[in-house]
């Protein structure tokens, strides 16, 4: 599978999270403890919205229209291009993503996140038997999204099965129909516990995050605490200083090795962080 980290709050550089804690996210491509693999090396990718006009730092402007994507093949460990760009990149909202292909190719187009106008999407998991399915997934996408899909991966189908199901109205509904219809799809093609999933999906102002398995066995989610209880347990620590109090980061694995950092998503659930009071709810996939 693969590893992924989501960040929203105040601007920081990219390396913060990607290469300085112990254990970092750079770390997991080698030594990841809670994936169905250890090593995620087929690729990584990051995106990010402009930190000029990002809501974090300007509370009274949208998100950028189109958030800027850096994706390459080589293991993130060996890509001294990511590392140049981390040091000295700064953002209020970036996705970072480390693959381990389930079987589609290595190449730049299947490397998370993907894009499309100014949301993001990236995915942990996998749609079981995708091959067999794979006909009726494509030609459920909305005609007008389809010469968007640029690569072979069931993570890209089901971010155009969510933009087809309304994800720029209502995300999570739209999450949840996406959901309903690869399971609906799989029981007519005899497939067993088809969708294996955490995803991140953000516009720019706003991030939301799932995590589901059909067969409620689904892989790790990790939320950080809420800003004002870490300082009140580290107030020395220099790594949460100058960062504002509605600054969160989503993670498929925690990264650093503080305790109380980190709390597990619930099963069949969501949540959003957003400006005011971030929201976690239950998951339930519905009928398209």
């Amino acid at each position: 599978m693969c590893r992924w980290l989501a960040y929203s709050g105040s601007p920081i550089l990219l390396e913060e999270l990607l290469y300085r804690p112990s254990p970092s996210l750079i770390d997991q491509s080698l030594h990841a403890q809670m994936g169905a693999e250890a090593t995620n090396g087929d690729g990584f990718g990051v995106g990010w919205y402009g930190l000029d006009t990002t809501t974090r730092s300007m509370p009274n402007t949208r998100g950028p229209e189109v958030p800027v994507l850096f994706r390459g093949v080589e293991p993130a460990w060996n890509d001294q291009n990511l590392r140049e760009l981390a040091r000295s990149t700064s953002s209020g909202l970036f996705f970072a993503h480390l693959r381990a292909s389930t079987g589609s190719p290595v190449q730049q187009t299947n490397c998370h996140p993907f894009r499309h106008g100014r949301w993001l999407w990236m995915h942990n998991g996998a749609i079981r038997e995708f091959g067999r399915m794979k006909r009726d997934l494509f030609l459920a996408i909305d005609p007008g999204l389809f010469s968007s899909v640029e690569g072979s991966t069931d993570s890209e189908v089901m971010f155009h099965l969510a933009l087809t199901f309304g994800l720029e109205d209502d995300p999570v509904a739209a999450v949840e129909r996406m959901v309903g219809f690869v399971e609906a799809t799989g029981r007519r093609h005899g497939v067993e516990n088809p969708m294996q999933m955490t995803v991140a999906t953000s516009d720019g102002e706003s991030l939301w995050a799932f995590r589901y398995s059909t067969e409620r066995q689904s892989r790790t989610l990790y939320v950080s605490t809420a800003m004002a209880t870490l300082r009140s347990l580290y107030p020395d620590n220099p790594a949460f200083v100058g960062l504002s109090e509605e600054t969160r980061v989503v993670v498929s694995e925690p990264v650093g090795a503080l305790s109380g950092v980190w709390h597990p998503f619930p099963e069949s659930s969501f949540g959003i962080v957003q400006p005011g009071d971030d929201v976690m709810g239950d998951f339930t996939p519905r009928d398209p």
